[in-house]
């Protein structure tokens, strides 16, 4: 053994992309590295590195990732362009110092989305390592639903006593928040509504992995699959129930009877065990649900629509600048599309619907080419992935925040590395045909000129 030499383990996009992932979510969204203030994330940092790593690769000839064609690609790069040019717009009047802060921020965390997206979309290069890639996604999920139900039950928040040397607080919640005598956890994230839309997001993924699960793992992968979706309800919101309903709604028909039978029984066991653990969870939903008209949520959204009008209609194609628009300057808006909107105008809203436009219907694409039911799963569990994101996204400011549009872009990544991934072998074959076809033509003409010399 000691004369046998042990090949090194490359560091590939996957393993990039893990580091990545640990730095999002496990590490509070309140820690940030102090002199870059709010864009100085770990996470946010390192992926804005990441860019640079993808752009360099580029040029590289050993380690150049995919040029194929790639919808998500292009989809990512047409949403950078509108940042860019809501960027250049606004900056062609004089910005106070605030905003313009928050403008130079937009484009620091614009570049590691963008970072993010392309590694994940070009660099991924075999399917077990883009599966690899979303059970540490799942992973670190499941740790921070788990959080999250130790907070709902205790009222106590640990990332207060998370201390990390380099990092310090940007932002300090001073408690928990409450919702009809709830606390509503948040666990790392910022807030309740955007820890409820990590878990929704996540929710589809592990689902798939437990689905196929070894046998010895099957166990383990349904417990976290049943911590994230425990863990949403205790957010105490809406988008956790928009998340669930739009994760049955694009996975259930895809199931086969028995598998459908089993989840309506595990969902109306789930209310019973709620109803065991806190009665009032289910009477606050009632709630939510029963006085929207009176909600003064609700009320603050659609207040939000009249208050915007003005500020849209000053500069409606490439609006006021990305993330200028502070809810303390001016008023909440708890709606990422009516932001882009006054943000970055009717462009920059396109963009971002275009995002996630392209996102579904490639992860659908995904999944017409996909060669076994595993492949096609995970297509379409990436599909619920991304309309939960969409439906989410309507709920509250989500790229005001960092881990939920991290996760986000990560996610619309590996869509397009699935499409590619599932496309590979029809391009081989094609590849092959036209091989064959160019060869046999050769080999005709070859035999033609043969008889023409044989004739002279």
């Amino acid at each position: 053994m000691a004369g046998v030499s042990v090949a090194p383990r490359r560091i590939d996009a996957v393993t990039l992309l893990t580091a990545y992932v640990f730095l999002l979510m496990i590490i509070p969204s309140s820690l940030v590295v102090g002199s870059f203030g709010a864009a100085g994330a770990p996470a946010a940092l390192f992926a804005a590195i990441l860019l640079c790593w993808y752009m360099l690769a580029r040029q590289h000839p050993a380690i150049t990732p995919d040029r194929g064609p790639q919808p998500v690609r292009v989809a990512g790069v047409f949403f950078g362009c509108a940042i860019l040019a809501a960027y250049v717009a606004a900056s062609r009047t004089t910005m106070p110092v605030l905003q313009q802060n928050g403008a130079d921020r937009g484009l620091i965390v614009l570049s590691g989305w963008l970072g993010v997206l392309l590694l994940a979309a070009d660099g991924i290069d075999r399917a077990d390592r883009l599966e690899t890639l979303l059970r540490r996604v799942v992973m670190c999920a499941t740790a921070m639903a788990a959080l999250g139900i130790v907070e709902f039950f205790t009222g106590v928040d640990a990332t207060k006593y998370v201390s990390i040397p380099g990092l310090s607080v940007h932002t300090q919640f001073t408690d928990l928040m409450n919702r009809n005598g709830l606390v509503r956890a948040i666990a790392t994230a910022a807030q309740p509504l955007e820890f409820a839309a990590v878990l929704a997001m996540s929710l589809p993924l592990a689902i798939h992995q437990a689905r196929f699960a070894p046998p010895a793992l099957r166990a383990r992968r349904w417990l976290r699959a049943a911590i994230i979706a425990g863990a949403l309800p205790m957010t105490v919101s809406r988008s956790a129930i928009f998340g669930l309903a739009v994760t049955g709604i694009v996975l259930l028909p895809t199931w086969t009877k028995r598998e459908r039978r089993r989840a309506y029984v595990v969902l109306l066991a789930s209310f019973v065990i709620v109803w065991l653990a806190k009665p009032r969870l289910l009477g606050s939903f009632g709630g939510l649900f029963g006085h929207i008209g009176t909600d003064t949520s609700i009320a603050s959204r659609t207040g939000a629509y009249s208050a915007a009008a003005p500020f849209i209609a000053q500069h409606p194609w490439f609006g006021h600048g990305f993330q200028t628009f502070f809810p303390q300057m001016y008023f909440f808006v708890d709606n990422e599309y009516l932001i882009s909107l006054i943000e970055t105008g009717v462009v920059g809203l396109l963009a971002l619907l275009t995002l996630f436009v392209t996102g579904w219907f490639t992860a659908r694409s995904a999944r017409l080419a996909a060669a076994d039911a595993q492949s096609r799963d995970l297509a379409q569990c990436l599909a619920a992935s991304v309309a939960a994101a969409a439906v989410c996204f309507g709920t509250f400011d989500a790229l005001s925040f960092s881990i939920a549009p991290g996760l986000c872009f990560l996610l619309l990544g590996c869509v397009g590395a699935a499409w590619r991934l599932a496309r590979a072998p029809q391009q081989s074959e094609r590849a092959e045909g036209r091989g064959a076809a160019w060869t046999e033509e050769a080999s005709g003409n070859r035999t033609r000129a043969t008889r023409e010399v044989g004739a002279v």
